[in-house]
């Protein structure tokens, strides 16, 4: 059984298991529920792309360096398909030693399983929560674990990874009609640490820097995604080169291609009491200047930070939740009105768009200060 005091943490992803790290450090009792089997998405070999504000997050968790090391994010190049304009954010003149970086997501989950381990959180592997329930008092899930269905309770429940099907809120959905192809790449040019960001009339291509050469972002209709992933190795690296265009040379394909539908969805707060969601529970963006995990790490640590601040002995009670609700309003809906307006922009052949966009490109490119506004933005949310 749980103690009374408990939170309870459904979700042992990176979002999740970064919560329970900072209400541990806190003094918080804490129990983590994670469905999938010990070492789950330790092998995860999919990319992330950090902010350096993440990096700061994780690394008073004691969840940095990570091995395979990150590549840093010095520059970032954004242009437009077949229209002019193009801006350059740098590293330098955002007062960063780094703008971002690119991570293993199994990288990171065995850095925050590591800190886990260290760590006070008890960590209960191959726990399914089925339903989500509390009242005034206490807040309780019900989970299938072994083969067993049972319940547990405490002060408050997180729901912050997936979670979809527990149904906890109204949740708005914009079908983009378009779906990511991702892969790793290599060129003939090297990286020199640059991230590039083309918008394409289908959607963005990124590629972004690794150890290996680039992890590309791929973004199109879902019929052009799937014809894509089917083309030979030179084929897609011949189609490759010509969207992106000559500035790194020839492409060669590195591994294997996924394919993945793309949704904005974002939750209303729930009702039930003594929950909150948060991550990818709470919002689920376009991958369009790699804002999601970001900004569900920023949910938790504000979540953990405003209950030490209200104190430990009741983290459930509903003015803490407001307050909660209150600080996260502007970075969350600001950083969703902005990766949903990028993609209702640019994601068109509208000639006249296509202006309109080449001269804010152009007009970017000569202010330095809304250079730098933009980047810290992205860097450290709404509020940074």
């Amino acid at each position: 059984m749980n103690e009374r005091g408990d939170i309870l943490v459904v979700g042992g992803g990176p979002v999740g298991t970064a919560l329970a790290l900072g209400l541990e450090r806190r003094g918080c009792a804490v129990t983590l529920l994670e469905a999938r089997p010990a070492g789950g998405g330790e092998d995860d070999a999919r990319t992330l792309a950090l902010s350096h504000g993440s990096r700061l997050l994780l690394e008073r968790l004691g969840v940095w360096p990570l091995s395979p090391p990150a590549t840093p994010i010095l520059e970032i190049n954004v242009t437009q398909r077949g229209g002019f304009g193009r801006v350059e954010l740098t590293a330098a003149e955002a007062a960063v030693p780094a703008l971002g970086y690119v991570v293993e997501y199994g990288a990171l989950q065995r850095a925050l399983g590591a800190a886990l381990a260290r760590s006070r959180v008890r960590v209960e592997v191959g726990c399914a929560v089925l339903e989500v329930g509390g009242d005034a008092d206490q807040a309780c899930v019900t989970v299938s674990q072994g083969g067993t269905r049972r319940e547990m309770c405490g002060a408050l429940v997180v729901v912050a990874d997936g979670g979809g099907a527990l149904e906890l809120a109204a949740v708005e959905r914009r079908d983009y009609a378009q779906s990511a192809l991702v892969c790793e790449v290599a060129s003939e040019a090297p990286h020199r640490h640059r991230a590039f960001e083309r918008f394409t009339a289908e959607g963005p291509l990124a590629l972004l820097p690794n150890a290996r050469g680039w992890a590309l972002v791929w973004t199109a209709t879902p019929e052009r995604a799937a014809t894509l992933a089917a083309l030979d190795e030179s084929a897609f690296c011949a189609q490759l080169r010509e969207a992106f265009g000559p500035t790194l040379g020839a492409f060669s394909l590195c591994g294997a291609r996924s394919v993945f539908p793309l949704q904005l969805k974002v939750a209303a707060r729930t009702t039930t009491p003594r929950c909150v969601l948060i991550g990818n529970a709470a919002q689920t963006l376009h991958p369009v200047a790699g804002q999601g995990f970001n900004l569900g790490l920023r949910d938790a640590h504000e979540l953990a930070r405003l209950i030490a601040v209200h104190g430990v002995a009741d983290a459930g009670v509903q003015r803490l939740l407001d307050a909660f609700f209150a600080k996260r309003r502007v970075d969350r809906s600001a950083t969703v009105f902005f990766t949903d307006t990028l993609i209702r922009l640019f994601s068109n052949d509208i000639p006249q768009l296509a202006a309109l966009r080449g001269l804010g490109l152009t007009a970017l490119a000569s202010l330095p200060a809304a250079r730098k506004f933009v980047a810290r933005r992205m860097i450290f949310g709404a509020r940074g």
